[in-house]
């Protein structure tokens, strides 16, 4: 068997909340010591195994945070072939399994690089994954995710996220009634936004039921595979207002940059070859991961799953071990044909981004 199922039970156990990752990429560090090649953090925190100095012909991604900010022991239980627990699809399966695979490889193929990123939930931005790309700029690039064995990820959704608030003076509901509500502004704001396919994810305000509201907030975010689309969400964003003596402010607080890899690419086609000979699906789908940051640079990137699963982003997720198993031949396939691979391409000046999209990925 590939998969170390008792270090990924372990492993997932360590609590890696956005912005506090530190424990697990030192576990990941103590295990990793003897195997060859060079690891370090980078300014980001990003835990970096290269095989030496210079852009590596394929980087691959997998990221170490955990969406649960209020989970600070995570319990990681198994269920007949499942595993079950908060993050152990999202994304403890899929560093482990990668691990796993490249143990079972003696280690690095020639012209790999392993990113070990921080920050790619939520407000993180994918902050770990911009800088190893920006940083490294391999030729191709690979996110490895734990759901989605089933697919290939080469459309990657683009978003923007806002916070939008809205003060004013407050008061009395009945003797400073005429005074606008900072809530009521607020709800109107959110209305034609929502109607446009922005989420609203969160939204808070006001302090009693018998005050008029002097202070209401809300987080917004629109997804899209076009980066038009996210340009112009921004600049709807600037256009926004509130009568007097309300006051509007807004705060973009994440962009993800949009991109594509056309089906065709010589990296969609290896790992498409590749899934044939272990009766994968050769489907090509769209998602938001680590892969964006490279695409948004012109890198052809994509990603793949390592299982299946459900629950994701809840406490009692699950990933099924067997499945893992399937994903972890699929890396061990996959990883040296795409270094084959990528020695022989001409590079791809088709995917050189327009300024927006390159922009956006800057910190």
């Amino acid at each position: 068997m590939l998969l170390d199922v008792d270090a990924l039970t372990r492993f997932a156990a360590i609590p890696a909340p956005t912005g506090a990752e530190a424990q697990r990429l030192d576990w990941l560090e103590h295990r990793l010591a003897p195997a060859p090649g060079v690891r370090g953090r980078d300014e980001v925190g990003n835990l970096i195994w290269n095989e030496r100095d210079g852009a590596p012909a394929l980087l691959v991604m997998a990221h170490v945070d955990t969406v649960f900010d209020d989970v600070s022991a995570p319990e990681i239980t198994r269920d007949a072939d499942d595993l079950v627990g908060p993050g152990i699809g999202d994304n403890a399966a899929a560093v482990i399994a990668l691990v796993s695979v490249l143990e079972s490889l003696g280690g690095l193929p020639p012209g790999v690089a392993i990113a070990f990123t921080v920050g790619e939930e939520g407000l993180g931005n994918l902050r770990g994954a911009r800088h190893a790309c920006e940083r490294l700029r391999p030729t191709w690039a690979l996110a490895v995710e734990g759901h989605g064995l089933d697919s290939v990820v080469t459309n990657h959704v683009g978003s923007v996220r806002a916070r939008i608030e809205v003060n004013g003076p407050g008061g009395h509901s009945w003797w400073d009634r005429g005074i606008p509500s900072a809530i009521h502004a607020l709800a109107e704001l959110a209305a034609p936004l929502a109607r446009a396919g922005a989420n609203i994810g969160a939204i808070a305000g006001g302090g009693a039921v018998n005050a008029i509201a002097a202070h209401a907030d809300m987080l917004v975010e629109l997804r899209s595979l076009e980066q038009d689309d996210l340009t112009a969400f921004s600049s709807e964003l600037e256009a926004l207002t509130v009568a007097e003596p309300l006051r509007l402010t807004h705060e973009i607080v994440g962009i993800r940059p949009a991109g594509r890899t056309p089906p065709e690419h010589a990296l969609v086609q290896r790992i498409l070859a590749e899934r044939r000979t272990l009766g994968l699906p050769e489907r090509c789908e769209s998602g938001s991961t680590d892969a964006n940051a490279a695409a948004a640079l012109g890198i052809p990137a994509a990603a793949i799953g390592c299982g299946r699963g459900t629950g994701m982003h809840t406490t009692q997720e699950r990933i099924s071990i067997p499945s893992l198993e399937l994903g972890c031949r699929q890396l061990a396939a996959v990883l040296p044909a795409l270094t084959r691979a990528v020695g022989s391409e001409e590079p791809d000046l088709s995917l050189k981004p327009p300024i927006d999209a390159v922009g956006s990925v800057r910190p």
